[in-house]
């Protein structure tokens, strides 16, 4: 029987979520979701911006073979005319349907978000999505502000609701129509929260009592962080609370209560988009298709709350590429759906819930280009071929591996002896490995660390992330033939994962890294 595809992308997610073990937030449909599906738990983007990474796992590519790095150009022009994951559903039978942000609007998906190659109708935007920056957010003194903090009352919004909101609604609405006509679908639903400005409904206050909040672990920029490693969070300068504090560039840092605040919305945010999951997930039970549709949720990329210093993305820390990811198949992860069960009652963020545990659990280090791969073999079409080396003239292949091969999660346990090590590195799991990227204008904090454009990019920071350890390096990049100078290494970072977690302490100075740099090279 043919398995619908229900693909679900939200906007700077990072893993706060109870289904990866955070106690704070409320995150009940999520997690839900979760106890059906097979959870891996170090998934990661390959370049924690929106267009790149979106891009990217929609085509299969690595940004360096989109040759997308910041939001100026289209990869079929640009590149190469390479098919994307919905073109390949497309081709293969199914209605393709976007609904909100599911490619990054703009230039990097033609103005068009790919139509007509990706989508079979043209995609749906929310009409309040235009309101996104506009002064909606009510200040102490009554004005209206566009701040980074900003809890609101819904009937008070332009058009009488917010973007998600819409979104849902609408995903809603072409799931019964796909259903009445018996179509089979592939149906991507893109939610903009948690990103920024941090705007939901103010009920979701009431989740997060302030005392409750409480700072990063590791608030400060690590001391041995090379200053290019280092991204000044320029997007949550430009708002109206943040201006306001006049916070010093590139270090700041911000105000502890206002990083709670902060950090209070972001959860807040989250709590808000689970009910919108929740009410997308009860409308698949309504209308009967639980049990015939693949649901794969993930984000794309991570968010910084004031880990190192940092807010935002734009860096090659977890906090900035790790991202949630789950898959749910019916009678893979979970027993065969008898008609009319329901699988996703939906739960309320604000009533007392249990917390779920995963079905089944992965920790292989896993990456979004995988996606396209995996999805389609979950599917039960063909697995498009692996790329060749360089594969701009191929229309169809991947650059990431399909990773249901990880999905039996009966994780195979790990040599607890280490004896037998000859040298330092021969004890390392030789398990699988993420790569992620990113581009800097310069060896120090600019104006446009963040989001460099093409031309004016000098350095790309290449990191690889295993179980283990984090390294990355920081080497001369030169946009104009799209080439990075390995020789030519401006700085260096290395964390190991079971001593440090949170990645502060870079020994990348006091360690010979040949081993690494190889890796990397490979």
């Amino acid at each position: 029987d043919d398995m619908n595809v229900l693909f679900i992308v939200v906007d700077d997610l990072r893993p706060v979520l109870g289904c990866y073990g955070d106690k704070l937030v409320k995150s009940p449909n999520i997690d839900q979701l979760a106890s059906q599906s097979i959870v891996f738990s170090n998934a990661y983007a390959q370049q924690a911006v929106c267009a790149p990474s979106r891009v990217s796992f929609l085509t299969g590519r690595r940004p360096d073979t989109t040759r997308l790095y910041d939001f100026y150009s289209y990869w079929r022009v640009h590149a190469g005319n390479y098919s994307t994951m919905p073109q390949y559903f497309k081709e293969n039978g199914y209605v393709t349907l976007s609904v909100g942000k599911v490619f990054h609007p703009g230039v990097s998906s033609n103005y068009s978000d790919d139509y007509p190659y990706s989508w079979s109708i043209p995609p749906f935007h929310p009409s309040t999505e235009k309101y996104e920056n506009d002064k909606t957010c009510r200040g102490k003194d009554g004005k209206l502000y566009a701040n980074l903090v900003c809890p609101v009352d819904v009937t008070e919004m332009p058009g009488g609701t917010l973007p998600d909101i819409q979104s849902t609604e609408e995903a809603i609405r072409l799931l019964n129509v796909m259903k009445a006509n018996k179509q089979k679908f592939f149906l991507a639903v893109g939610y903009h929260k948690p990103h920024i400005p941090l705007r939901y409904p103010q009920e979701f206050l009431k989740l997060y009592p302030l005392d409750n909040i409480t700072l990063a672990p590791d608030p400060w920029v690590p001391e041995k962080l090379p200053s290019v490693a280092y991204n000044p969070w320029m997007d949550i300068r430009q708002r109206d609370d943040v201006k306001a504090l006049n916070v010093s560039f590139p270090y700041g840092p911000l105000p502890d209560d206002f990083q709670r605040q902060i950090r209070q919305s972001y959860y807040a945010a989250v709590s808000y988009l689970d009910m919108q999951v929740g009410l997308l997930l009860n409308a698949l039970d309504d209308v009967g298709l639980s049990g015939r549709t693949i649901i794969v949720f993930t984000a794309d990329h991570g968010w910084s709350l004031g880990e190192h210093g940092e807010w935002a993305k734009y860096s090659n820390f977890d906090v900035a590429t790790r991202v949630p990811l789950m898959f749910y198949v019916p009678g893979v992860t979970t027993s065969s759906v008898s008609q009319g069960e329901r699988v996703f009652p939906y739960r309320d963020p604000f009533g007392h819930i249990l917390g779920l545990v995963p079905q089944g659990r992965s920790k292989k280090a896993v990456e979004l280009v995988s996606l396209f791969s995996t999805l389609v073999e979950l599917a039960g079409l063909q697995v498009p071929p692996a790329c060749p080396e360089t594969s701009f003239h191929v229309a169809l292949c991947t650059e990431g591996a399909s990773i249901v091969r990880y999905f039996n999660a009966s994780e195979e346990k790990v040599e607890e002896d280490k004896n037998g090590c000859d040298d330092t590195y021969g004890c390392f799991n030789e398990g699988p490995v993420a790569f992620s990227q990113y581009p800097r204008p310069a060896d120090t904090p600019q104006w446009n660390s963040d989001k460099p454009k093409l031309k004016d990019i000098r350095i790309m920071g290449y990191s690889m992330r295993t179980i283990d350890y984090r390294y990355t390096v920081w080497v001369r990049f030169y946009p104009n033939n799209f080439s990075a100078n390995f020789e030519d290494v401006h700085a260096g970072e290395l964390y190991m994962v079971e001593t440090d977690p949170n990645q502060d302490c870079n020994i990348y100075n006091s360690t010979s890294h040949g081993f690494f740099f190889k890796k990397i090279l490979g």
